[in-house]
Order: C-alpha cells, then sequence, then structure tokens
C-alpha cells in the first residue's frame, strides 16, 4: 500500500498559483462586465491601429509634410477627402492619422518620465521618513500647487517650442502627482509585516523599497497612468494650439484645430474633426481607467 506524501513547499505554490488564477479570472470578469471599459478598450485599440497604420492607410500620407494643394483648398467632407481638406488643400484625415501618432508617442514619453521620477521619490519619501519626506514632500507641494499647463508653458517659453521641449516640460510638471501618490501608499504597508520581515533577514533599504514595496503600489499606478494618457494627450494639444508645440508642418491636433480656428463659421470641418480625435482618446482612456479602477479596487485621486 502506497502512501501519498505532500511537500508544504510545493502545497503553498500551487495554492498560490490557483489563487493568482481565481483572481485574474475575477478581474477579467469584472471589466468584462464593464460595458464602458470594453468601448473604451476597443476605441483605444483602434487609435492604436490607426496610428502604427497611418502611412499605410492614410489617403494621402504627403500631405502629412509641407506640401501645399491649392487646388483642392478647404474642400468640404467627400468621398475623396472623408474629413475635407485644410486652407492649403491638405487632407484633415490624413494629417489627424499621423497627430495621432505624436500624440501617443508623446502621452507615452511623458508618464515614462514623470512615472520614473515620481515613484522613486515618492519610494523614498516614504520609506526613509524624516527630513528626506519633509524635503521632497515640500518640493512635491510646491509643484502640485501650480498647474501644470501653466508649467509646461513656463518651461516650453524658457526652452523653445519644439515637440521634445514641450515633452519635458509636461514631464516636469507632472512627475509630482506619483510622488504624492505613492509616497502615501508607501506609508500605508511599511509597517506590515512582509516589510518588517525583510527588515529582519537584512535586506537594505533601497531592496526593500523596490523589491518588496513596489510591486505593491503597482495597481494604483497603473490605474493613475491609464487616465492621465488622455489628460496629457489633452495638455499636449493645448500647448500645441497656442504654437509652443511641434512646429508646422508637423501634423498635430492642436495645432490643426489653432489652424481652423478662424474659419468654424465657413469651413467647419478642418477644426472639428481634430477636436474629436482628442476627445475620442481622452474618452477612450477615461473609459479604460474606470474600468481597470474596478478591477484593481483601488482609489485614485
Amino acid at each position: 500500500m502506497s502512501t501519498k506524501t505532500s511537500i508544504p513547499f510545493l502545497d503553498t505554490e500551487s495554492a498560490a498559483r490557483k489563487e493568482r488564477l481565481r483572481q485574474l479570472k475575477r478581474g477579467f470578469r469584472t471589466f468584462a462586465g464593464n460595458k464602458l471599459s470594453l468601448v473604451g478598450l476597443a476605441m483605444i485599440l483602434t487609435l492604436v491601429a490607426a496610428a502604427l497604420l497611418a502611412p499605410y492607410i492614410a489617403p494621402f500620407p504627403e500631405h502629412a509634410g509641407a506640401g501645399v494643394y491649392f487646388d483642392q483648398a478647404s474642400e468640404p467632407p467627400s468621398a475623396t477627402h472623408l474629413m475635407g481638406t485644410d486652407t492649403t488643400g491638405r487632407d484633415i484625415f490624413s494629417r489627424v492619422l499621423f497627430g495621432a501618432r505624436l500624440s501617443l508617442l508623446m502621452s507615452g514619453i511623458v508618464l515614462s518620465i514623470a512615472i520614473s521620477i515620481g515613484v522613486t521619490l515618492g519610494l523614498i519619501a516614504g520609506y526613509l521618513g524624516g527630513t528626506t519626506n519633509t524635503v521632497i514632500m515640500r518640493v512635491t507641494d510646491i509643484f502640485l500647487a501650480i498647474p501644470p499647463t501653466l508649467l509646461a508653458m513656463a518651461v516650453v517659453a524658457a526652452t523653445g517650442a519644439s515637440l521634445f521641449n514641450v515633452m519635458v516640460a509636461i514631464a516636469f510638471s507632472w512627475w509630482s502627482w506619483y510622488a504624492r501618490l505613492v509616497q502615501g501608499e508607501v506609508l500605508s504597508i511599511k509597517e506590515d509585516e512582509f516589510i518588517e520581515s525583510s527588515r529582519a533577514l537584512g535586506s537594505g533599504w533601497v531592496r526593500t523599497t523596490f523589491k518588496e514595496i513596489l510591486p505593491n503600489v503597482v495597481s494604483p499606478i497603473t490605474v493613475k497612468a491609464t487616465l492621465d494618457m488622455g489628460f496629457v494627450i489633452l495638455v499636449g494639444a493645448g500647448l500645441s494650439f497656442l504654437g509652443l508645440g511641434a512646429q508646422p508642418p508637423t501634423p498635430t491636433w492642436g495645432a490643426m484645430i489653432a489652424q481652423g480656428r478662424n474659419y468654424v463659421t465657413s469651413f467647419w470641418w478642418i477644426a472639428v474633426f481634430p477636436g474629436l480625435a482628442i476627445s475620442f482618446a481622452v474618452l477612450g482612456f477615461n473609459f479604460i481607467g474606470d474600468g481597470l479602477r474596478d478591477v484593481l479596487d483601488v482609489e485614485v485621486d
């Protein structure tokens, strides 16, 4: 007669895998049960696909450049030009597609920089506490007190108008939100048993902070980053509208709206369609962010 022997370590490992699988299935059902989240996912997948395939699906890819086609100027939407043409005859649909590439690229780079800076400072401030926490949080409060658009305008005005400077300027004003978020999360968990165990095993503060604490604050960071994608696109479009972003003939949504604002009563399509593209992107990311917030069960200010 054989006796089945169980190994506690393997049993624990198996139970942990099963629990992660259950959580994943539960999260998927929660996300799928939110119709707006699915709509947002479809919107963003469409936007990403359009941006990636812009050179292939744009009917007039050459119109994303500096060409002038006065024989086609200010034509209304038609089968040839789905969103009409601007005052220099360039196809607006093609320029909106290429503008999507710049908007997604800009928001991705901005948030990568902002998250890297903000999360690092938030972890250090929350874990070390004391004077370190006070200094970092007071600097953070200063940045939080200044509207991001205003601070970005000041940085761009000082460094010059370009797409690179806009990305740096927005990231320079955005990191403080992540520093504040992460610092609060660290304060709430740094006295938990698993952190105390890490200290007892002789782990230094760098290892404990980035190996033990950071994985436990990924959820709120993910939700906030998803929501912020749309807002960064909106801020970038605002700066381009003011002439502080990428310079013509680069097709940016904000600059396209600025070009068409003087013709709204006569050639409405020049400004309306880029504006609808911005609304589409912002709504899509907000819908996904709300769905992720329900799945991960976190609150983000």
